[in-house]
C-alpha cells in the first residue's frame, strides 16, 4: 500500500458487480474501488438496487455499496443521496453518507450528470463511446436522443472536468467529441494472476464466447460460424458462458441452424469454471460490435488462449496484439475464415497462445490501481473545489 491520501471518494455507477446483468464495466469498478482503499481513501458505490439486494452493504474490498432506485431513477436517487447527505438531513445523513472530496462519475452511455449539482471536483470514467450500440438496443427516436445526451450534453456539462478512459481506443473517440486530449488519463483494466493449475485443452476443436447475452455483443456470428465449421469439422462445440435478456433469440438461432449438439449455453459461470473453460477451449470469439477493453481477451490470454475479434470494436484493438496473440477481422465472412484457419492451424494457434500469455502479463489491477489513484490524487492534490453550475447553452450535434 502506499502511503494514505486520504479522502472520501464517490462512485456513481448504474450496477455494481452482483447485478444479474452486471460486466466488464463494474468489475473494473470494482477492482479499481478495492485499490483505492488500499491506497488510503475511503470509497463508497452508490448504484441501483434490484431484487433482493441489500440496501447498503460493505465488500470484502472494503469500499460501501449504496443502492437506490431501479433502471432508469437510478440517476435521480444520486443527485438526492448525494444532496441529502451533504445537507445532512433526513434518513441519508451526513453521518450516513459522508460528504465525499470528489466523485468519480461513470458513463455507461447515460451519464449522471453530477457535475449540475455536485460542488465537488468529478472524474469522468468512460468505458467506451455508445454511437454504433444506442440504435442496436433501442429505436430510432430514442437512440438519436440517447446519443445526442452522450455526444452533445455530457460533453458540455464535464466541460472543465478530468476523464479516465480504459483504453487508447476510447481516449480517441473522446477526443473527436471535442475532450481535449490534456483532460483524457488511460488506465487499462488488469486481469488476476491465475493461482490455479491449468486444465487441458479438449481434444476435438472448442470456441468459447464469454460475457453478457446482450444484442450488442452479437454472439450470432459465432453461431454461424458454428454452423459453418460443423460442417468440416464434425465434433467442433462451443460454449457460451454468460447471461442476459437476449438468450432465448440466441437459443432459438441455435434451433434454427441445427446445432443444438454442437452448442452449450453455460449460463452465469463461477471463476473456477471460467478458468477451466478458458483453459480448455481453443480459441476465444469476441465478434462484439463495441468494447472499451477487451477484458475476456486478457482473461483467455493469460491462460494462453488466443483470441479472434473485430478491428472495429474500439479497445479489444488494444487488448491484443494483432497476429501475435490474436487475429482482428474487419467483417463475418473475415470472422469465419481466421476462425477456420486458426481451428487448422495448431502450430500458429499454439504460438499466438504462448504469446497472448506473455502480452497479458502487462495488465495488473495493482497497475491499474496507482495509476487511477494518481488522477484522484491529482484531483484533489490542491483542493480544488468546483465553482456553482452555470447555465449552460448546447449545441446541436448533427
Amino acid at each position: 500500500m502506499t502511503d494514505a491520501c486520504g479522502g472520501h471518494v464517490l462512485f456513481l455507477n448504474w450496477r455494481d458487480t452482483k447485478h444479474p446483468e452486471g460486466g466488464g464495466s463494474e468489475l473494473y469498478l470494482d477492482r479499481v474501488a478495492g485499490e483505492l482503499v488500499r491506497h488510503g481513501y475511503r470509497v463508497t458505490l452508490l448504484c441501483q438496487a434490484y431484487g433482493t439486494a441489500a440496501a447498503e452493504e460493505s465488500t470484502p474490498a472494503g469500499f460501501r455499496i449504496v443502492r437506490r432506485g431501479g433502471r432508469h431513477t437510478v440517476y435521480l436517487q444520486a443527485a438526492l443521496v448525494y444532496l441529502i447527505g451533504l445537507l445532512g438531513i433526513g434518513p441519508l445523513s451526513r453521518r450516513r453518507l459522508g460528504r465525499p472530496d470528489l466523485i468519480i462519475d461513470v458513463g455507461n452511455g447515460m451519464p449522471f450528470l453530477s457535475r449540475l449539482y455536485a460542488r465537488r471536483p468529478v472524474i469522468v470514467l468512460v468505458h467506451h463511446v455508445h454511437r454504433e450500440q444506442w440504435p442496436v438496443v433501442f429505436g430510432p427516436r430514442i437512440a438519436r436522443i440517447g446519443w445526442w445526451i452522450e455526444s452533445v450534453l455530457a460533453i458540455r456539462v464535464y466541460r472543465r472536468c478530468q476523464y479516465v478512459a480504459v483504453s487508447e481506443s476510447t481516449r480517441d473517440e473522446l477526443v473527436g467529441l471535442g475532450v481535449g486530449r490534456d483532460r483524457i488519463a488511460v488506465v487499462h483494466n488488469g486481469t488476476p494472476e491465475v493461482t490455479r493449475p491449468a486444465v487441458a485443452r479438449t481434444p476435438n476443436p472448442s470456441l468459447m464466447v464469454l460475457g453478457r447475452l446482450v444484442p450488442h455483443k452479437r454472439v450470432e456470428f459465432a453461431l454461424r460460424a458454428t454452423a459453418l465449421l460443423a460442417v468440416e469439422l464434425p465434433t467442433i462445440e462451443l460454449v457460451v458462458a454468460g447471461q442476459g435478456w437476449w438468450d432465448e433469440p440466441l437459443r432459438q438461432l441455435t434451433a434454427d441452424l441445427e446445432i443444438e449438439d454442437r452448442v452449450r449455453f453455460a449460463g452465469f459461470v463461477t471463476e473456477e469454471h471460467k478458468h477451466e473453460l478458458l483453459c480448455r477451449s481453443w480459441l476465444m470469439l469476441m465478434p462484439s460490435l463495441k468494447e472499451g477493453w477487451g477484458l475476456t481477451i486478457v482473461e483467455a490470454g493469460i491462460r494462453g488462449t488466443p483470441s479472434v475479434a473485430f478491428r472495429s470494436a474500439g479497445g479489444v484493438a488494444d487488448a491484443m496484439v494483432d497476429e501475435e496473440t490474436g487475429v482482428l477481422v474487419e467483417n463475418e465472412y473475415d470472422f469465419f475464415l481466421q476462425v477456420r484457419a486458426l481451428l487448422l492451424d495448431a502450430q500458429r494457434r499454439t504460438g499466438m497462445g504462448m504469446a497472448a500469455a506473455v502480452h497479458a502479463t502487462r495488465f495488473t489491477w495493482e497497475k491499474a490501481g496507482a495509476a487511477f489513484s494518481g488522477v484522484v490524487a491529482g484531483q484533489l492534490g490542491d483542493g480544488h473545489r468546483m465553482p456553482a453550475a452555470q447555465p449552460l447553452r448546447l449545441p446541436v450535434r448533427e
